[in-house]
């Protein structure tokens, strides 16, 4: 059973929600928060696998509560999606930044929203990893910046790639891509168990959460550069 917090100042949005949620036999809401500080709590209390978090709220917004979850090593396993009106928004690229394992519009079909919930909680890229690579080559080809402090491991530039292998880096180019493990496989040909094995062996050298943060680092670090055109 998944275990889902909903994480949204309107009340009216909370509920449709659980009712979507509950609707599905392998899982349940077991917390609503109106705030990020409430959220932290509740998936501390609850238990939670995945957090449904809004990036705007009052008080504690979901940015913040983000990174307090990711910060914490006792939450290690919590998967938070970043719920956001905005296609392209600074925050959320700062969420992805600090732990977030991807984003869906408030305006997914009801199908979208119960399958990234399943992916996140199974730790696989969620829902698009093309949409997120798209979100952040945008944004980063704008000039934007973030107020964020980073996936864990200090400074953004291309030192931060010198522990990986060549292989390492060819598996990361393709990740940014927005491929799967199958696909990036098929490219290099391999099998997909050792793309997984390069995929977590990279997130555990760049100290990323999730393949999410990995496209961020591909950007971020220059190995792959953005494009107005994406």
């Amino acid at each position: 059973m998944i275990r889902v917090v909903l994480a949204d100042d309107q009340a009216l949005l909370r509920s449709a929600f659980r009712v979507l949620v509950d609707s599905e036999a392998d899982m349940e809401v077991v917390g609503e928060a109106a705030d990020g500080a409430e959220a932290v709590a509740l998936v501390r209390e609850k238990g939670a696998d995945v957090v449904l978090m809004d990036i705007r709220m009052p008080g504690t917004d979901g940015l913040a509560a983000t990174r307090a979850i990711s910060a914490d090593p006792a939450l290690a396993e919590v998967k938070v999606v970043i719920l956001t009106t905005f296609e392209v928004d600074e925050y959320v690229v700062s969420a992805l930044r600090a732990g977030a394992s991807g984003f869906l519009g408030k305006g997914a079909e009801p199908g979208e929203l119960l399958s990234a919930i399943r992916t996140a909680a199974n730790g696989e890229a969620l829902l698009s990893p093309a949409a997120t690579k798209g979100l952040i080559a945008r944004f980063l080809a704008q000039g934007g910046t973030s107020q964020a402090d980073g996936l864990a491991g200090e400074g953004r530039g291309a030192a931060r790639l010198d522990a990986l292998t060549a292989r390492e880096r060819e598996v990361l180019t393709q990740v940014a891509a927005g491929l799967s493990n199958d696909e990036i496989a098929e490219r290099l040909d391999v099998s997909p168990l050792t793309i997984k094995t390069h995929v977590n062996r990279t997130m555990s050298k760049l100290g990323a959460r999730d393949r999410a943060q990995l496209v961020v680092a591909a950007y971020e670090s220059g190995l792959v550069r953005p494009s107005l055109s994406e």
